[in-house]
């Protein structure tokens, strides 16, 4: 266990005139709040709140930051109260354990909510105080230190949450050495066999690949001194979760990782810095379209450093960092730099203007509800690549890889964003999914005709543009049922002969609408435009019932009763999620009979919800000329729900048949809910089964069965069932 006096230490050298009694008073009072608890490890639970402050004080962080650190288990783990701390060690440092408390304190249904009201959380407390979320990843570093005690799902759950988020958050606060080593850990536990394998390789080529990057130090050195600058020259390590991220994404082999070795360079000023550079190339020749200048570009972390890969000897790929001693730090420490100052009494401003990020978030968690949403939109703008491109005023904006002139749109500005008709780019007019560039000009071209849709979201990259998109998308796909549900109820007060000003009113419409459980007029029509609330139930309500007998009702002959066909009702929780709309009504198509895994597309029917048919049905192709009433929708992967399908099987004209086929569709775990059955003039029969499955997977393992006994000659699958139960064939048991 650390003491508290190597912390001191630490802090001292840091902060000589910090206010160390306060540190005192905090580890007593730990030591005293913690005292008789123990980690899963075994070890003092007061282990743990040293090794944070440890961690905050080689941050460079002050008397307050490590104070609340050694506190910051106590309100939520021991006797201690909020009172009591905020009593002892002062506002400053309270509201510091409050805001780690508070996160810790997070109960959803799900993980997936829990996380992303944790993130949620953090995002109110960095604009409150940044230092929260620095004590917050001192904690989380810690934790992933003494990882190996807990149990493996436990492992690989925590593991998970720290790459999506407090990895990329320490980059983009730009701690790097938290970066790495909170990616290091996760990786052991995500990807074990990978990181094994990737370990071994490395230690295979580690003796050489230190003489060859000595070599190449010497050769720098040697240079630099000849042209009288005295610069720090150092090998540079490639880390093992940094292999495998671009052995991913590039697909490619270990072997094929050109920047394995490399060389960092710290040079004492800016200027120096080009000058270096230019020596390195004189050197060793560059790879053309491998000089990143992040100098003149810095990232939104404040990241400062050129980078260049050069054919070294024997032809090997290096890859040289050159950066101030300034730079070196900041690529180190981040934002702990500024906190530095701030709790040493100095006056650091830079950082508070430039975490543009930091804003972003606070907007988006304000605007966005659905916890997955933002999970997702967080995570896309912690951890990315990025290009910098340029105004037609030459400023510069930066975006994740891969963005489109639809992102610049929007960065620019919402209502930009919405009447994006394309883009020039340097000159050259571009579409809307073209990818930007690093130093591309780009010029967005608008219209007032134009307006955002669904298919934007299949390829822009940033936040923004994707919270702007969804949320123009909604508005207007609710404005179609609103108008759809009060068109529909004026046809019915028409048909009735019913007055339209009166029964359209506020005051005759609105009692209704409440008791029906809506809250206004207008989400009571949009309720009847999806299908929750059909016209019939509406005008029981507000109109006498004597006026509603006046319609001649048309009566169903009961000779064809038996040929309709009832509808299936089918809520999301039968298996379908629904983009962007709650609680519509769902039916699935008796035309093409849907089943999970099939490609679906949904459509807006009046007044009877959603209708859910494949994708390459014919009855949803024509209906997607209509494109206003599409909706996205997609299987409920977690959804337990059966669906019925046919199938048809030809056979050899024997006994027996039917009731082979029906044993083995049951030994596959599905049942049959309906069977006909009849032969042709080439003896030959023809057996139709509905059937229940869970999934597609299930209905082709139960045809590959089918088809595999002996007298079956085809299997396929029916796709209109309808049409075939309203034909005359023969059912089985008639």
């Amino acid at each position: 266990m650390i003491r508290p006096e190597f912390i001191i230490a630490e802090l001292q050298k840091n902060m000589p005139d910090a206010d160390l009694e306060m540190v005192w008073r905090a580890y007593a009072f730990s030591a005293r709040c913690h005292k008789g608890q123990k980690r899963v490890s075994g070890e003092p639970y007061l282990s743990h709140p040293l090794q944070v402050a440890y961690i905050l004080a080689q941050m460079g962080l002050g008397h307050v930051s490590i104070s609340a650190g050694l506190l910051h288990d106590t309100i939520e783990d021991t006797f201690a109260t909020p009172e009591e701390i905020e009593q002892m060690f002062g506002d400053e440092v309270f509201h510091l354990v409050d805001g780690v408390t508070k996160l810790s304190l997070i109960e959803s249904a799900t993980i997936e909510e829990r996380q992303a009201e944790n993130v949620r959380k953090m995002i109110l407390s960095m604009s409150k105080d940044i230092r929260v979320i620095l004590i917050k990843l001192a904690d989380r570093v810690h934790n992933m230190r003494t990882l190996k005690y807990l149990k493996p799902a436990k492992q690989r759950q925590i593991s998970q949450e720290t790459i999506d988020i407090y990895a990329p958050l320490a980059n983009r606060l730009g701690i790097g050495w938290i970066k790495t080593d909170l990616e290091e850990f996760s990786f052991k536990y995500l990807w074990p066999r990978q990181r094994h394998e990737i370990k071994q390789k490395v230690e295979a080529i580690e003796s050489e690949r230190e003489k060859y990057i000595a070599a190449i130090v010497k050769e720098i050195e040697d240079r630099l001194e000849r042209g009288g600058i005295k610069a720090g020259v150092q090998g540079r390590s490639k880390h093992f979760y940094s292999i495998f991220c671009k052995m991913r994404s590039q697909n490619i082999s270990f072997e094929e990782v050109l920047d394995l070795m490399g060389v960092r360079i710290i040079a004492n000023s800016e200027q120096e810095c080009y000058t270096i550079l230019g020596y390195i190339h004189n050197l060793f020749k560059p790879i053309p379209g491998k000089l990143k200048d992040y100098i003149a570009l810095p990232k939104e972390n404040m990241y400062q450093s050129l980078h260049t890969t050069v054919v070294g000897p024997d032809g090997k790929p290096v890859e040289i960092q050159i950066r101030s001693r300034k730079m070196h730090s900041i690529s180190e420490e981040g934002i702990a730099a500024h906190w530095r100052y701030k709790e040493g009494g100095a006056k650091e401003g830079k950082y508070d203007a430039q975490i543009v990020w930091l804003r972003r978030l606070l907007e988006w968690q304000q605007e966005v509800k659905n916890p997955k949403e933002f999970l997702e939109y967080v995570k896309i703008d912690l951890y990315h690549e990025e290009v910098y491109v340029f105004t037609p005023q030459q400023e510069v904006k930066p975006f994740p890889k891969g963005s489109t002139p639809v992102d610049f749109a929007y960065a620019i500005h919402t209502d930009i964003g919405n009447s994006c008709i394309g883009a020039k780019i340097n000159g050259k007019l571009a579409s809307l999914r073209q990818e930007l560039k690093n130093g591309d000009i780009v010029e967005i071209l608008t219209s007032k005709r134009q307006h955002p849709n669904r298919d934007w979201l299949k390829f822009v990259k940033t936040s923004k543009a994707r919270t702007q998109i969804r949320a123009y998308v909604r508005q207007a796909e609710k404005q179609r049922a609103l108008a759809l549900g009060r068109e529909m109820l004026e046809k019915e007060l028409v048909k009735y002969d019913l007055d339209l000003k009166e029964y359209m009113s506020e005051a005759k419409l609105l009692p209704s609408a409440q008791s029906s459980g809506f809250q206004s007029t207008d989400s009571m029509f949009i309720g009847i435009g999806v299908g929750k609330l059909k016209v019939q139930q509406l005008l029981r309500k507000i109109a006498p019932e004597e006026k509603l007998d006046k319609k001649k009702k048309i009566s169903i002959p009961a000779a064809i009763k038996k040929f309709i066909v009832r509808s299936r009702p089918a809520a999301k929780p039968s298996g379908i999620r629904i983009q962007d709309m709650d609680d519509m009504l769902i039916k699935f198509a008796h035309c093409c009979d849907p089943v999970p895994g099939d490609a679906i597309k949904g459509f807006i029917s009046r007044g009877r919800g959603l209708i859910i048919h494949t994708a390459d049905c014919p009855n949803a192709i024509n209906l997607g000329l209509d494109s206003e009433r599409c909706v996205d929708v997609e299987w409920d992967v977690k959804s337990e729900g059966k669906h019925l399908a046919m199938i048809s099987v030809q056979t050899k004209d024997k006994l027996g048949m039917l009731a082979l086929v029906s044993s083995v569709i049951a030994d596959n775990g599905a049942n049959i809910t309906d069977a006909t059955l009849r032969t042709d003039s080439d003896k030959r029969g023809y057996i139709y089964i509905t059937v229940e499955v869970a999934d597609t997977a299930q209905l082709q393992k139960v045809m590959n069965s089918v088809r595999q006994k002996k007298g079956v000659l085809r299997v396929e699958r029916v796709r209109d069932r309808r049409a075939f139960l309203s034909s005359k064939s023969p059912k089985i048991g008639s």
